[in-house]
């Protein structure tokens, strides 16, 4: 648990960092939060490699160079196909004990929240539709997207930030 919210830290603090770097980098926003990803999900597996001499972001940042390299050395070796997700697909799931208004405040609370997750970018949706309305585990939405775990586990918890503040936004009526 510790570890997780540590994680959720550091994320916090670098994340716009990183994210800014490599979009200056690539002029692409959808790469750019791959690589993103990609760099947090390598900086936490190699994190015990991390030698203290040098600034954090600074590492971060050798990292994100390293695997924004690498895409495009994957891309030239490669025809980069780029699939389409599918779109999101909600369940409308009420019990029949609820009361009238129980089933409008539910499906009023749905509408927002399918609302919300329509802005998000398609590979966002894709995931939090796994995870949340199939109840995949990380381990199978890691096959289905042909992404490393730690991607996933990434991926998500930005799903689910940005949704948050989407949600916030929309009750504020921002």
């Amino acid at each position: 648990m510790g570890s997780q919210k540590a994680f959720t830290t550091l994320l916090d603090i670098y994340w716009t960092e990183v994210y800014h770097f490599i979009l200056k980098r690539t002029e692409n926003e959808t790469d750019a939060e791959d690589i993103t990803i990609e760099t947090f999900a390598k900086a936490f597996d190699k994190i015990t490699s991390y030698k203290t001499e040098f600034q954090f972001n600074t590492w971060l940042i050798t990292i994100a160079k390293n695997v924004h390299i690498d895409l495009i050395r994957k891309r030239k070796s490669n025809q980069f196909i780029n699939l389409n997700e599918e779109e999101a697909f909600l369940f409308d799931i009420l019990e029949d004990d609820d009361s009238l208004e129980d089933q409008l405040i539910y499906e009023q609370n749905l509408a927002t929240l399918k609302h919300c997750i329509k802005q998000l970018k398609p590979h966002y949706q894709q995931i939090i539709q796994l995870r949340y309305f199939q109840e995949r585990t990380y381990n199978e939405i890691a096959e289905i997207i042909h992404e490393p775990l730690n991607n996933v586990k990434i991926k998500i918890l930005r799903a689910k930030k940005l949704l948050t503040e989407l949600i916030k936004k929309q009750k504020t009526g921002l």
